[in-house]
């Protein structure tokens, strides 16, 4: 079986999957109450579930001018000059020492402008951060009747960097705020791992900085980046030292469980990775024995998330309209979900062996919050969940710009 069939046995069913998805965020946007008539609480009180929605033409009429110019370009009918430039940018790069100074300055623009936020009450802003101030009095050994504060106090890691940056900083949204600024370096870091481009890398970062969920939740303690920043460096290392990976996948997993079923998408960009067949399995094997580590402390132990398990399958559909809510005023990455997974399927067809990884990634964090909410009742769509998707829409977008110039 020659390598271009077996890959495309692989990359079809993602990218399948994929569209489907996607589509499934599509349409509550396009019909906002058509998924609540069929399964919602509410359904006999909807008059007409097929009225068009407020941002429905915006998403319809942005995708065929991007699909319309992207295929026209891939069938290179677009004028000649027009045609030569897109091939120029796509194949542009920058040196190391134009990449450090543009690095600093977007960062530096970015923490100048972010900042400020450090200095807001968070009582004042977030009504779930008075939860969050009882669960850091109980300290980890205490316990609550109330679900909601002893949730927060399974979560050892984060809890213990927020109690490290309120007591040690004196400010507790400032390590929220430096894993926002790592999470913003990562991004970098893992586009220029795949590309091997650094402006590539930099194209990501202003993608991801240009996020309106992204930035309303940076330095936001209650909701904080520590889960979004481990696994990111989970994904990073496994090229670099693969033995740090599932330590960081653990440590994501006790800032927050919703993170917990990524290691599928971890396995998978292991799999897809460029390493010896010999690290993969390595990987594999370590990942088993630390994910069997993990169930038997959350399932044997006194935590919370063995007890709020209630499979409803109608929550899955009704999961997919409350993340298309949930984007509504990030409509930019809304709007590139489509045109990017459909250009990450190019790529990866044209043997850029990761962009299925990156369209594999883009899979699992739209269908992890539909699928958390259609098995517990414990947890809802929240915008903040959505960063991951962001970051890995970041990258796919990113990886536009990793064409080669045939010139070293």
């Amino acid at each position: 079986m020659s390598a271009d069939l077996q890959s495309n046995r692989i990359v079809i069913p993602i990218f399948i999957a994929t569209i489907i998805v996607i589509f499934l965020i599509y349409i509550p946007i396009v019909f906002p109450a058509l998924f609540s008539s069929l399964v919602g609480s509410y359904s006999d009180t909807i008059n007409n579930p097929f009225e068009f929605g407020h941002q429905a033409f915006i998403l319809i009429i942005s995708n065929i001018i991007i699909l319309g110019f992207g295929f026209a370009y891939y069938k290179q009918k677009l004028p000649t000059q027009l045609q030569n430039i897109i091939e120029r940018v796509r194949s542009f790069e920058i040196s190391k020492k134009t990449t450090i100074i543009v690095f600093f300055i977007i960062m530096g623009i970015y923490i100048g402008l972010s900042a400020p936020e450090l200095f807001l009450d968070e009582a004042l802003q977030w009504d779930d951060y008075i939860v969050l101030e009882k669960a850091l009095e109980l300290g980890p050994y205490g316990e609550s009747d109330n679900p909601y504060i002893q949730e927060q106090n399974d979560r050892y890691v984060r809890m213990f960097l927020l109690d490290t940056s309120l007591n040690t900083f004196q400010n507790i949204k400032f390590l929220p705020f430096i894993a926002s600024i790592m999470v913003v370096f990562f991004t970098y870091l893992l586009t220029t791992q795949i590309c091997q481009k650094r402006f590539a890398g930099i194209i990501s970062m202003i993608v991801l900085l240009q996020s309106n969920i992204f930035l309303k939740y940076d330095t936001i303690a209650v909701y904080e980046n520590f889960w979004v920043l481990f696994y990111l460096i989970s994904l990073y290392v496994l090229k670099k030292g693969w033995f740090l990976s599932p330590i960081f996948y653990i440590l994501a997993v006790f800032s927050k469980a919703y993170v917990a079923p990524f290691f599928i998408m971890t396995l998978f960009s292991t799999y897809r990775s460029k390493i010896s067949r010999k690290t993969k399995l390595a990987i594999l094997i370590s990942y088993v024995v630390i994910i069997t580590t993990a169930v038997v402390v959350i399932f044997a132990g006194e935590t919370l998330y063995p007890k709020v398990f209630e499979i409803d399958p109608p929550s899955l559909i009704l999961g997919f309209a409350a993340t298309a809510f949930q984007f509504r005023s990030d409509l930019f990455i809304l709007v590139m979900l489509l045109p990017v997974s459909i250009w990450l399927f190019i790529l990866a067809k044209n043997r850029l062996k990761e962009a299925d990884s990156i369209l594999f990634l883009i899979f699992g964090t739209i269908l992890a919050g539909p699928v958390v909410v259609m098995m517990t009742y414990f947890y809802e769509v929240l915008p903040y969940r959505l960063i991951p998707l962001i970051v890995f829409v970041a990258i796919g977008i990113g990886l536009f710009f990793s064409k080669r110039s045939k010139v070293s």
